[in-house]
C-alpha cells in the first residue's frame, strides 16, 4: 500500500524533470512497441514479394487505428480525470472512473467487433482497397477485427495505469506482447504458409496475452486504483470528464483514420505502388509521431495532478521542459529522415517506384515534423486540465479540419504531388492555432495563479490578525 501511495505522491511532489522522465520514458518505450505491431508485419508482409499485400497492411492500418481510438477515448478520457481526482485526493471518485472507462470500453468493444465483420468489405473499399488489394485486406482486417476487444482494453487499462504513476508496468506489457508479435510473425507467414493473415493472428495473440498481463494488475491487488465491477453506476458526471479528455483523442484517431484512407483513395489512380509508398513512408514517419504521443502520456498526468492540487509553479515547469524536449526530438528525426529516406524505405520495399514515390512523401512530411512535438504538447495539456472544447479544436485540426480539404482539392491540382504535400500544408495551419489556443490558456493560468496567491496571502493576514 506505502509504494502505490508513493506513486501518486511522486506526482506532486518529486522534481518536475525527474518525474517527467519517469512517466515519459516507458510511455515512449511502449508507444514505439506499439508501432511494431504494424511496421513489423509490413516488413514480414513486404518479404512476400507482392505489393497488393504491402498495399493491403497499408489500406487496413487506418482501420486499426480506429479499434485502438476507441480504447484511446475511454483510456486517456479516465486518465485525464483520474490524476486529477487523485491531486484532489478523491480516491473514492477515481475508481468509480475507472470502472466506467473499463466496462464502457467492453461494450463498445463488442459493438465493433459485430458491426466491423458485417461491413468489412465496404469499410475496406472506403479505406482505399482496390480489386487487386481488396481479397488480401479482407483476410488480414476480419482477425483483426475480431479480436479488437483485446486491443480496445488494453488501451484503457494502459492509460489509466499511467494515470496513477506506474507507467513501467503499463510498458511492460506492451512490451512482451510486441516481442511475442515479433516471435509468431515470420513462423506464421513463412513457416505455416499462412501469408498475411498469419501476420494478423500474430498481432491478436500478441494482444490477448498483453491484455492477460495488464488485467492481472488489478485483479491481484497491484494497482492503486481499485477496479471493481461494483464500482461502476452510471454517472453522467463521470461519462462526461472522461468524454471532455477522450473525445479529443478519440477524435484525433479516428481523424487519422479517415485521412490515412483518403490518401489511399487519392493515391488509387496511380496503382498499388502507389499505394503502398503512402503507406510505408506514413508508417515511417509514425514511428516518430508515437515517441511524442508517448512523450506527451507521461506528462499528461504531472500536469492534471498538479493543475487539480494547484500547484502552477510545477505545471509551468512541466510545459517548458515537454516543449523543449519533445521539439529537440522532432527536429532531430527530420533530419535524419530527410537525409536516409531512400534507404529508410527500401528497408520495407524492393519496387524502385515504391522506394521513389516514398522517399518524396517522407521528406515533404519531415518539413513541418519539428513542429509536432510543440502541437501534440498542448492539445495533452487542454486534455490533462479538463478544457475539452479547446483540445476537441486542436486534435480535430491537424488532420481533420485543415487536411480533409487539401486532400481532396490539392491532387486535383497537382496530381499525386498534391497527394504528398497535403499534410505539410495542413500542418501549418494547425500550427497557428495552436500558438492562438496556447498563448490564452498560458494567460489564462498565470490569472489563476495570481488569484490563488492573493488569496492565500488573504487568509496568511487573517490569521496574524
Amino acid at each position: 500500500m506505502e509504494a502505490r501511495d508513493q506513486r501518486a505522491n511522486m506526482l506532486g511532489e518529486e522534481k518536475i524533470s525527474k518525474v517527467l522522465i519517469k512517466l515519459s520514458v516507458p510511455a515512449i518505450i511502449a508507444m514505439l512497441v506499439n508501432a511494431i505491431y504494424n511496421i513489423v508485419d509490413t516488413m514480414f508482409v513486404g518479404r512476400l514479394g507482392e505489393t497488393s499485400a504491402i498495399g493491403a497492411v497499408s489500406v487496413v492500418f487506418p482501420l486499426f487505428m480506429l479499434i485502438g481510438a476507441v480504447g484511446q477515448t475511454f483510456g486517456v478520457g479516465a486518465g485525464s480525470y483520474i490524476s486529477r481526482l487523485l491531486g484532489e485526493k478523491k480516491k473514492k471518485e477515481a475508481d468509480k472512473t475507472a470502472a466506467t472507462a473499463f466496462f464502457s470500453s467492453l461494450a463498445c468493444g463488442i459493438i465493433f467487433t459485430i458491426f466491423g465483420l458485417i461491413f468489412i468489405e465496404p469499410l475496406l473499399k472506403a479505406f482505399g482497397a482496390t480489386s487487386t488489394i481488396l481479397p488480401y485486406a479482407k483476410g488480414y482486417a476480419s482477425i483483426l477485427v475480431a479480436g479488437s476487444i483485446f486491443t480496445m482494453l488494453n488501451m484503457t487499462m494502459n492509460n489509466m495505469i499511467r494515470a496513477e504513476g506506474n507507467a513501467k508496468y503499463s510498458m511492460y506489457a506492451i512490451s512482451l506482447g510486441a516481442v511475442i508479435n515479433i516471435i509468431l510473425d515470420p513462423i506464421f507467414i513463412f513457416t505455416l504458409n499462412m501469408g498475411i493473415k498469419g501476420a494478423a493472428w500474430a498481432t491478436v495473440i500478441a494482444q490477448i496475452i498483453s491484455f492477460i498481463f495488464l488485467i492481472k494488475y488489478y485483479l491481484l491487488g497491484k494497482s492503486y486504483i481499485v477496479l471493481s465491477r461494483k464500482n461502476y453506476r452510471f454517472s453522467k458526471f463521470i461519462y462526461s470528464e472522461i468524454m471532455k479528455a477522450g473525445m479529443p483523442s478519440l477524435a484525433r484517431q479516428a481523424l487519422s483514420s479517415i485521412s490515412l484512407a483518403l490518401i489511399n483513395v487519392a493515391a488509387n489512380p496511380y496503382g498499388d505502388s502507389a499505394v503502398a509508398a503512402m503507406g510505408v513512408s506514413l508508417r515511417i514517419l509514425s514511428i516518430g509521431y508515437f515517441v511524442v504521443f508517448g512523450f506527451t502520456q507521461g506528462f499528461q498526468p504531472i500536469a492534471g495532478y498538479n493543475y487539480g492540487a494547484k500547484k502552477f509553479k510545477r505545471l509551468f515547469e512541466a510545459i517548458k521542459l515537454s516543449v523543449i524536449w519533445s521539439s529537440i526530438f522532432t527536429l532531430g528525426l527530420s533530419i535524419l529522415l530527410m537525409i536516409f529516406a531512400e534507404s529508410t524505405v527500401s528497408m520495407f520495399s524492393k519496387d524502385l517506384e515504391v522506394i521513389k514515390v516514398g522517399a518524396r512523401t517522407l521528406r515533404a512530411t519531415c518539413l513541418l515534423f519539428p513542429v509536432c512535438g510543440f502541437m501534440n504538447v498542448f492539445v495533452s495539456l487542454f486534455q490533462a486540465l479538463g478544457k475539452g472544447g479547446e483540445a476537441f479544436i486542436l486534435a480535430t485540426s491537424r488532420q481533420g479540419i485543415f487536411f480533409i480539404p487539401t486532400i481532396i482539392i490539392l491532387p486535383k491540382i497537382f496530381n499525386l504531388d498534391g497527394v504528398i504535400f497535403s499534410q505539410p500544408i495542413a500542418d501549418i495551419f494547425t500550427l497557428i492555432v495552436t500558438i492562438i489556443l496556447g498563448a490564452r490558456l498560458l494567460k489564462k493560468l498565470k490569472e489563476e495563479e495570481k488569484h490563488l496567491s492573493f488569496k492565500e496571502n488573504d487568509i496568511t493576514k487573517s490569521v496574524f490578525e
